[in-house]
């Protein structure tokens, strides 16, 4: 189970059994004040030596009213704070989705000859494929690892990007096909660079960011009327979709995955990891 949903679970878990402990105080009141009018004062007055005073009924009523209103607040603040726990603490690329509404490829593949291919090697070592999303704020914190290490090992390595845009990010799918639609003029580094250096300034939005992407196609100098007719042409969209299609076949359930010659890695915490991860392939 994912550490975030496990952690819900534990917090709101958590949060009914202190429920419970508010119910089980609310429900026996002689433990800290003897409700005569409610209980045996015999009783208490044998057991104790201690004759409870009777209290007014309506004030006995309005005391159990707020006792609840007082439950109900605690299981409210429980259920707040869990569901605020999932939102902090799943994946950027997670958020506010179910599953991809995308089937498997029947034989999926790391790498195909259409994959966007960011460096290509005369003599390629190791092929280093990524699933993106190019909303992702941990695509967006692993981008600058990627371009030092395309930097440092682009003439040993291949570096290939692979969309796989997450239902729970409003533009993510629209930023894929604007860099296909760049692609088909032969601009989709450019694009995939400009999406990520911008991210801060359009990801993690509520409203399509179609006219922040049209300005960046026209910065890159793109014909817009081409651009314009890819972005809604349903080839782009399906063009997309076939990487999802290998990316669900392969596995990929968040976003970024990295694979290493079609196997899949589990992602590195440090640049200083990444790097080494590389170096023992390339030793090998």
């Amino acid at each position: 189970m994912p550490f975030h949903s496990w952690f819900s679970i534990s917090l709101m878990s958590s949060t009914a059994r202190i429920g419970e402990g508010w119910w089980s105080r609310l429900e026996r009141p002689w433990v800290e004040d003897p409700m005569a009018d409610q209980y045996d004062a015999g009783a208490i007055a044998r057991a104790t030596g201690v004759i409870p005073v009777p209290r007014h009924p309506e004030e006995t009523g309005m005391n159990k009213l707020k006792k609840q209103l007082i439950v109900a607040a605690v299981l409210l603040v429980g259920f707040a704070a869990a569901f605020g726990s999932y939102l902090l603490l799943a994946p950027d690329d997670k958020r506010g989705g179910g599953g991809l509404d995308v089937q498997p490829a029947a034989e999926a593949l790391p790498v195909r000859d259409s994959s966007h291919r960011l460096s290509d090697p005369a003599k390629s070592e190791l092929t280093i494929v990524e699933f993106l999303d190019f909303e992702c704020e941990a695509c967006g914190a692993y981008y600058p690892a990627v371009e030092q290490l395309r930097e440092e090992y682009g003439d040993r390595v291949t570096f290939v990007a692979r969309y796989f845009p997450m239902p729970g990010h409003r533009n993510g799918e629209l930023a894929a096909r604007t860099a296909e639609a760049a692609a088909r003029q032969g601009r989709f580094e450019a694009m995939y660079n400009k999406l990520f250096t911008t991210q801060k300034e359009w990801g993690e939005s509520h409203e399509s960011k179609k006219d922040v992407f049209r300005g960046y196609a026209r910065e890159l100098g793109l014909d817009m009327g081409q651009f314009d007719a890819a972005l809604a042409d349903p080839k782009v969209a399906g063009r997309v979709r076939e990487d999802q299609r290998d990316g669900i076949g392969l596995g990929v359930q968040g976003t970024p995955t990295f694979f290493f010659d079609g196997t899949r890695i589990q992602n590195p915490s440090t640049y200083k990891e990444f790097k080494a991860l590389i170096e023992d392939r390339l030793a090998d």
